[in-house]
């Protein structure tokens, strides 16, 4: 994250954010809320016991229409979306010929011909152009950027919307709805990014404030920003794309190898299968693992992470977790030292902190079922 500049692009929610008293940095090339008055940790507190509403309109969204949609963005990532039900959503990755990861993404599928998209927004004009090069004549990509994006996440998030939102009383979890809140249209899907229940809502921009300040009127909800969204993800042990994931790692690296569908690993027929399945059978190099540290201090990305004083692997992402009272990270290590409870040290301020091996995530996931 960068201090804010005047080239950034803005968020529809940017009025709101300043009218709050948001602290405003640059990410992805847009200025975003850090952080609110009320700060981090109570920010990260709502979303653990309450609800907090974070806006994630830098995003990118698209649709994708044609009779053989599916499987033309199935010869593209290692998920199964010509099996994907109408309804229902996915996590996935776009891999390049190496086998690296070009972006993680949702893919969900709202009818037999129309996929909707959410990739990352560091890689949104990038991916779609790597998509829509990959396309067959009768299927089209329609980015969307007239639409905002809002993540209302916390275990009380769906008990708060049920007045405002009946229809979405018996929504599961991984799947998505259109329906109205508070009377406006909206795509609404029960995911998120933080390791708490909650939903993802996409709707028309120019109704994104008026939705925005009916959901911070319910009681216990705070703004959220980037510094507590970043706290959630990590406790989480899910990845950001660019720090813990690239096209330097493959999934079976990252841990992300649950993303291959079952059919898919008959073939291995999409970009840099034949890589990730040789990577798959033999073991990968190096693996991403979750680590604790003893004391206070927190490792941040880019600090090495040692065995007997030799560097075996870096950290990606490491803070403090305001959950466990305690500093915890990931990062890459050679795989021979990825087992939970290896004892290892990371290089914090020239000082080898001890640190152990532990399995991801942090703290339980608590998705509806």
């Amino acid at each position: 994250m960068t201090e804010e500049s005047e080239a950034l692009h803005v968020s529809p929610l940017d009025g709101l954010h300043r009218a709050l008293g948001a602290r405003m940095v640059g990410f992805a090339g847009y200025a975003m809320p850090v952080s609110y008055p009320a700060g981090i940790l109570a920010e990260h507190r709502a979303c653990r016991e309450e609800a907090a509403l974070f806006d994630v309109s830098h995003m990118g969204q698209a649709s994708l229409r044609g009779a053989t949609a599916a499987a033309a963005l199935e010869r593209l990532v290692p998920g199964d979306i010509v099996g994907l039900a109408p309804g229902r959503q996915r996590y996935t990755l776009l891999t390049n010929a190496a086998g690296g990861i070009l972006d993680d993404l949702m893919v969900a599928r709202l009818a037999e011909d129309h996929l909707f998209l959410i990739v990352n927004a560091a890689r949104k004009a990038a991916d779609f152009v790597h998509i829509a090069a990959h396309l067959p004549p009768d299927v089209r990509l329609a980015p969307h950027p007239e639409r905002a994006l809002l993540a209302f996440q916390g275990p009380k998030a769906l008990a708060l919307l049920a007045p405002l939102a009946p229809a979405l009383a018996d929504l599961r979890f991984m799947a998505v709805r259109e329906c109205a809140i508070a009377g406006i249209p909206c795509l609404v899907s029960r995911s998120g990014y933080t390791g708490e229940d909650g939903v993802e809502i996409s709707l028309p921009a120019a109704a994104a404030e008026g939705l925005a300040r009916t959901l911070l009127a319910l009681p216990g909800v705070l703004p959220a920003g980037l510094g507590a969204r970043d706290l959630l993800r990590l406790e989480a042990g899910l990845c950001l794309y660019g720090q813990d994931i690239d096209e330097t790692t493959t999934p079976v690296a990252a841990s992300l190898a649950w993303t291959i569908a079952k059919r898919r690993r008959e073939h291995w027929d999409f970009p840099g299968g034949a890589a990730i399945a040789a990577e798959w059978q033999a073991g990968p190099a190096r693996k991403r693992v979750g680590l604790r540290l003893e004391g206070r201090a927190p490792a941040r990305s880019g600090a090495a992470i040692l065995a007997d004083g030799r560097e075996i692997g870096r950290v990606t992402s490491g803070s403090f977790s305001p959950a466990l009272s305690a500093p915890i990270a990931m990062g890459y290590v050679a795989a021979a030292f990825a087992t939970p409870g290896t004892a290892l040290a990371v290089l914090v301020r020239e000082r080898a902190l001890a640190a152990r091996v532990v399995p991801l995530p942090f703290l339980p996931h608590r998705y509806a079922n």
